[in-house]
C-alpha cells in the first residue's frame, strides 16, 4: 500500500500527524479566567494602575529617595521606606475617600460620614457630566463641549437663584429648569450646526466653550451679576430658598444633586435600552448612511442628542451652584467638562459603567486632597493613577498580556469601546 493511499484510521502515527493539535487550556488558579470578560479585564487594569502608581508614589517620597544613594550598601531602607510610603498614601487616599477612624473617633456626624459626603459630592457633576458625554458616543458624536455646558448651566442656575424671589420649592424648580435649558441652549447649537452645515461637532463644541468662559468672565464683571462692593470676579450670593437640600446633614456637603444624578442615569439607561428615540439615536451612530435608508431623520437625531446632552452637563452646572457652591466664579466648572470624557471612556458609555466610573473618579478626588495633606504626596499623582487607570482600560490586550489571560472577550478598549458605544 502507497502513502497516498494509506487510511489514517488504521495508522495511529498518522493519524496523530494529520490532526490538528487541539490548544492547551488553561489549568490552575486562573482557569476559571480563561475567557475574562469586560468586569475582570476592569478591574486588573485597575488594580495595574494602582501597582503602578504605587512606585510612583515611592519615588516621590523623600526617605526612600535619600535612601536610594546608599541602595547598594543597604537596600533594605530604600524597599521600607518606598513600602511605608505607597501604604501610607494609599490608606490616607482611603480615608478621604470612604472612612476615616480618626475623624471618627471625635464621634461626631460629621466625622463619620464626612469622607464619604466628599465622594458623592465630587462624583455628582462626574456622574452628569459622563452621562452626557456617553450619550454622544452612542449617536456617533464626540461631546467636548461640556466645559460650555456646565458653565451656561451654571450661569442660568445661578441667575435665576440670586436674581429672584420666589418660594423654596417653586425656586429650586426653576432654578434647576433654568439650568438644564442653558446647558441644552449650548449643546444643541453645536447639534444645529452638526445637522445644517455638517461642522464637525470637535471643532464646534471646543469653539463654543472659549465662548461660554469668555461670557462668563463678561457677567462677572457686570454690575447687578457681580457681587458688591464689585472688585471681585464673583458673583451674588444664590438664596437659600434656591439651594439644593443637604442629604445627610447640614454639616456634610452632599447635597440633592446626587438624587438628580441617580435620576439622569435611570433616565439614560431606559432611554437606550427602551425608547423608540434610543434605538433611533444608536442606529445613527451605528450607521448613518443605513438609518437615512431606513427613513431615519440623521440630521434631527444629531440636534436631538446634543440638546439631551448638553441638558445633563447643564444639570452638572446646577449641582455645581445650588449645591456645591453657591456663588458662580471663573472656575465654576472646575474641569467637569474633560474629566466627564475620562468617566464616559472609563464607564463604556453605558449608564451604571459611567455611574460606577464617577464614584471611582470622585472617591479619587477626595482621598487625594487627603492624600496630599497627610503623607505630602503631590496630588498631580492622583492624577496620574487616573490617567494610568483609563491607559489600561483602553488597552486590554496589555492586561491579559500581564495577567496572562487567554481568549479574545471582549474588551473596553479601542475598537472594542466602539462597540461598546454603539451596541
Amino acid at each position: 500500500m502507497s502513502e497516498a493511499t494509506r487510511d489514517p484510521a488504521a495508522d495511529p502515527q498518522a493519524a496523530a500527524a494529520t490532526t490538528p493539535e487541539e490548544p492547551e487550556e488553561p489549568r490552575g488558579f486562573w482557569a476559571r479566567y480563561a475567557r475574562a470578560n469586560s468586569l475582570v479585564v476592569t478591574l486588573l487594569a485597575f488594580v495595574a494602575a494602582m501597582v503602578l502608581g504605587g512606585i510612583l508614589i515611592a519615588i516621590a517620597d523623600t526617605r526612600t529617595q535619600d535612601a536610594s544613594h546608599y541602595f547598594f550598601q543597604y537596600p533594605w531602607d530604600t524597599f521600607r521606606y518606598g513600602f511605608a510610603a505607597i501604604w501610607h498614601g494609599y490608606v490616607a487616599l482611603f480615608q478621604g475617600a470612604i472612612f476615616n477612624p480618626h475623624t471618627a473617633a471625635k464621634g461626631t456626624w460629621a466625622g463619620y460620614v464626612g469622607p464619604i459626603s466628599e465622594t458623592l459630592t465630587n462624583a455628582t457633576p462626574l456622574i452628569l457630566g459622563g452621562l452626557s458625554v456617553g450619550l454622544a458616543f452612542r449617536a456617533g458624536l464626540f461631546n467636548i463641549g461640556g466645559q460650555g455646558q456646565v458653565i451656561m448651566g451654571a450661569v442660568c442656575a445661578g441667575f435665576i437663584g440670586f436674581h429672584y424671589h420666589l418660594p423654596p420649592g417653586l425656586h429650586l424648580l426653576l432654578g434647576i429648569i433654568a439650568g438644564a435649558l442653558g446647558g441644552a441652549a449650548w449643546g444643541g447649537l453645536a447639534g444645529l450646526l452638526k445637522a445644517k452645515t455638517g461642522a464637525h461637532e470637535v471643532i464646534t463644541t471646543i469653539m463654543l466653550n472659549y465662548v461660554a468662559v469668555s461670557l462668563l468672565a463678561y457677567l462677572l464683571s457686570v454690575k447687578g451679576f457681580q457681587a458688591p462692593p464689585y472688585g471681585q470676579a464673583i458673583s451674588n450670593p444664590v438664596y437659600k430658598s434656591a439651594q439644593l437640600p443637604p442629604l445627610l446633614g447640614s454639616s456634610v456637603r452632599v447635597h440633592g444633586g446626587l438624587i438628580l444624578a441617580v435620576l439622569a442615569a435611570a433616565f439614560v439607561s431606559w432611554l437606550l435600552n427602551r425608547s423608540t428615540l434610543g434605538f433611533r439615536l444608536k442606529a445613527v451612530g451605528a450607521n448613518q448612511y443605513a438609518s437615512r435608508t431606513a427613513g431615519m431623520s440623521v440630521e434631527g437625531s444629531y440636534i436631538t442628542v446634543m440638546l439631551i446632552a448638553g441638558a445633563l452637563c447643564g444639570l452638572a452646572g446646577v449641582s455645581q451652584i445650588l449645591g456645591t457652591n453657591s456663588q458662580l466664579t471663573g472656575d465654576i466648572d472646575a474641569g467637569i467638562g474633560f474629566d466627564a470624557i475620562t468617566v464616559a471612556l472609563l464607564g463604556r458609555a453605558n449608564a451604571k459603567g459611567i455611574v460606577a466610573a464617577g464614584l471611582l473618579f470622585g472617591a479619587l478626588h477626595a482621598g487625594g486632597t487627603q492624600m496630599q495633606s497627610a503623607t505630602g504626596t503631590p496630588i498631580d499623582l492622583v492624577q496620574v493613577i487616573q490617567s494610568l487607570i483609563v491607559l489600561f482600560i483602553a488597552a486590554p490586550m496589555l492586561i491579559r498580556a500581564i495577567f496572562r489571560l487567554k481568549g479574545t472577550a471582549a474588551g473596553v478598549g479601542g475598537g472594542e469601546l466602539a462597540k461598546g458605544w454603539n451596541g
